[in-house]
């Protein structure tokens, strides 16, 4: 015991006592809760050793500070930080089933406003044990067990400290090479680089990608655009007469369902219909709905979406476009050709604050002209969960807007209510009975899914009643999964299937959401079409009369007979109508056939290999032009024919409650808005909802008359 005291008394024994920690904390994060998928005994000794290497070589720059106390204080604040990042990367994980990239932790403070209390849900009871260490120190210190080493640390040690852990980096990449040929120049999935190199090796390479993005950005010229104009080219689906223009001078409506799977659609729980008025709506006769329809999202999630649903292009392959490059890019967006096309007015209800994923700032360049966000809103100590305002007082409280707006209006409606962790009250439902797995987010999934349904019928009777639903087009679609793939196996049963077979085939099969387009007289029926969220602008636009040609978009029309029905996911996976293809951990395709789940055997069959090796290029080629686009914002370059680029400095979100009334005012008897057109009489009080925080009785918040003296903005 005397010897530990005495060598940890040391600089060199404290910061080995501190390389120990971290060492036990990853291999716990390792084996508990991250999913490497370790198959062999080289790659556990090279998990066991990844932590060290780098952990000896940042902890040991303290070492080259003479001060002692300065020494030990900067070897603390480096042991700090990479705690920090080791239990995000765990509570990302459990989330996304991912890890922090560069771009994601930069954005954190544009996103993490926004999230309230939602990560507390991700904490589980073994988590202390990442943090006792930081206990243990401090009594050790205290007590004096530990004491500050007051004599100087030799340079030439220092030295060899770091030698030792480049050293040790250096065997650690030739064991991974030797697994793993090509680990870093075939970039594999993140959970390689993880596995054998470990997490600050992954970050490091992480960030050298992201300067050498931002390098590429700096260098752009108009020439980039050549390829680019050639791939819209060659790639563009021209629109089914059948329904070009059909939606022409209708109002359209997007009801961005949140974390919405389309296995919910008839599904039944405990004899309950989880979804009874979607279920209806899928299936009525005035909506096209698609039941092989899939997200694409990336680690942006919803801003990923909602990227897709704007601009026609993908995500990013790391964080969140929204938040890296959403406020600096050229778009040529939804509400911007449509509003110069067709004369629409636009805008977003979004029950969380302005700065959450940087909407307040993406949406000016995007061109919306109004962003109604939590603070329009009436708020009270129930009315919000960690997303934001609850769906149903979201959208009755959105209607005393909506009125105002001048028709035709472009309006999308973002819900947040059925996000992890699911956390709604009981009473907020009509007695719905969750199932009862072993998972309390599975069971309470349903539960809030049956709540964003109720929301969605209230909204819809509400159209009716107003007679916008006359003159209007509806478009709901899920932006992606709301259970991850560590969640599916407990879900498994309530979908019939056997939790011993499930497989990354099923996990695939679970990235459908809804997309259903509704309109009366529209002629729908469920259609067995494949495709994603990037084909959603092409088929909107010409749905509405506008030519999607021209403009910068990689997906295609859903309607169009030269429709791509290729699905690219962003770590460049993908689906066809009749096979998925999976890369496997070897980086070999995984091949599936859709209507069975069966595996193929490539080296039996060399056409379909010919195929998938020709749909990867496909997909490839997709995801690749555009990211061009995105990274080095080539749409600065390139203007269409009769459209205007966007300038935000156009656009403010401040006192919109005067922007309606003073547009309302200029155009007189022109005016287009409902409320105008019901002889400017609100039709607020036609919203019934059963929210218990309202009841069917409005409340004066409600009415237009008082809602145009008040609100927080003014």
């Amino acid at each position: 015991m005397n010897n530990i005291k005495k060598f940890l008394n040391t600089r060199l024994g404290f910061m080995t006592m501190l390389i120990v920690f971290l060492w036990i904390k990853s291999i716990i994060a390792y084996y508990v809760d991250f999913s490497l998928g370790i198959a062999d005994v080289i790659q556990h000794l090279i998990l066991v050793i990844n932590p060290i290497a780098t952990s000896v070589f940042l902890l040991g720059i303290a070492l080259y500070i003479n001060k002692s106390k300065v020494s030990y204080i900067v070897m603390g604040v480096i042991y700090f930080i990479e705690s920090i990042l080791l239990y995000g990367n765990i509570l990302y994980y459990r989330e996304f089933t991912d890890f922090l990239s560069f771009n994601t932790i930069t954005g954190v403070g544009k996103v993490s406003k926004g999230l309230g209390s939602s990560a507390t849900n991700l904490i589980a009871p073994h988590d202390f044990l990442f943090w006792i260490d930081l206990i243990i120190i401090l009594v050790l210190f205290l007590t004096h067990f530990i004491k500050m080493d007051p004599r100087p640390f030799r340079k030439l040690n220092a030295f060899a400290v770091s030698m030792i852990g480049l050293m040790l980096f250096s065997l650690n990449l030739m064991l991974a090479e030797c697994n793993r040929p090509q680990l870093l120049g075939r970039t594999f999935d993140k959970a390689y680089i993880v596995k054998y190199l470990g997490l600050n090796a992954y970050l490091g390479y992480d960030s050298i990608k992201t300067a050498q993005n931002s390098q590429v950005r700096s260098t752009a010229v108009g020439t980039d655009m050549d390829n680019v104009l050639q791939y819209q080219s060659d790639n563009y689906a021209a629109p089914n007469p059948k329904y070009f223009g059909k939606a022409k001078g209708k109002n359209i409506i997007i009801i961005h369902l949140e974390s919405f799977q389309q296995f919910l659609i008839g599904m039944k729980v405990n004899g309950q219909e989880v979804t009874p008025f979607l279920n209806s709506l899928y299936n009525d006769k005035n909506t096209m709905s698609y039941d092989n329809f899939y997200h694409e999202v990336g680690q942006g999630k919803t801003s990923d979406a909602e990227t897709m649903l704007e601009s026609g292009l993908f995500g990013l392959p790391e964080g969140s476009f929204f938040s890296s490059l959403g406020t600096d890019n050229t778009f040529q967006a939804a509400p911007a050709i449509l509003g110069q096309k067709e004369g629409y007015t636009s805008a977003v209800f979004h029950g969380n604050i302005g700065t959450f994923w940087n909407r307040n700032d993406v949406y000016k360049n995007m061109g919306y002209n109004y962003f109604f966000d939590s603070s329009y809103f009436k708020q009270t100590n129930d009315s919000s969960l960690e997303y934001g305002l609850k769906d149903k007082l979201l959208m009755s409280e959105s209607v005393k807007y909506l009125e105002q707006m001048q028709q035709p209006f472009y309006a999308k409606f973002i819900t947040v209510t059925n996000h992890y962790p699911f956390p709604l009250p009981d009473e907020d439902n009509d007695g719905f009975v969750r199932p009862d797995t072993n998972n309390d987010a599975v069971n309470n999934y349903f539960a809030t899914a049956h709540y964003l349904d109720s929301a969605v019928q209230e909204f819809f009777q509400y159209l009716k009643d107003s007679g916008i639903y006359d003159n209007s087009m509806v478009v709901l679609y899920g932006d992606h999964y709301g259970l991850s793939n560590s969640q599916n196996t407990a879900l498994a049963p309530l979908l019939g299937y056997n939790t011993d077979d499930w497989n990354n085939f099923d996990n695939t099969q679970l990235q459908r959401v809804p997309f259903m387009i509704h309109m009366k007289g529209l002629k729908g029926g469920i259609n067995h079409t494949y495709g994603g969220e990037i084909d959603v602008l092409p088929t909107l636009l010409h749905l509405a009369g506008v030519n999607s040609k021209g403009y910068i978009e990689v997906g295609t029309d859903l309607l169009s007979k030269a429709h791509d029905p290729v699905i690219a996911f962003r770590n460049k996976n993908f689906v066809t109508p009749s096979y998925t293809v999976i890369k496997g951990n070897d980086g070999d395709y995984v091949v599936y056939k859709n209507k069975t789940g069966e595996q193929m055997d490539l080296n039996t069959d060399p056409a379909l290999k010919k195929k998938v090796e020709r749909w990867q290029k496909q997909v490839n080629k997709k995801l690749q032009i555009s990211d061009t686009v995105n990274n080095k914002n080539l749409l600065r370059f390139y203007t269409p024919t009769g459209f205007t680029p966007v300038d935000p400095k156009n656009y403010s979100y401040q006192n919109q409650i005067n922007q309606l009334i003073n547009t309302r005012s200029a155009l007189g008897l022109k005016s287009t808005s409902i409320y105008s057109k019901n002889n400017n009489q609100s039709t607020t009080s036609m919203y019934r909802t059963d929210a218990p925080e309202i009841g069917t009785d409005r409340s004066p918040i409600d009415s237009w008359d008082y809602v145009k003296n008040y609100n927080t903005k003014d």
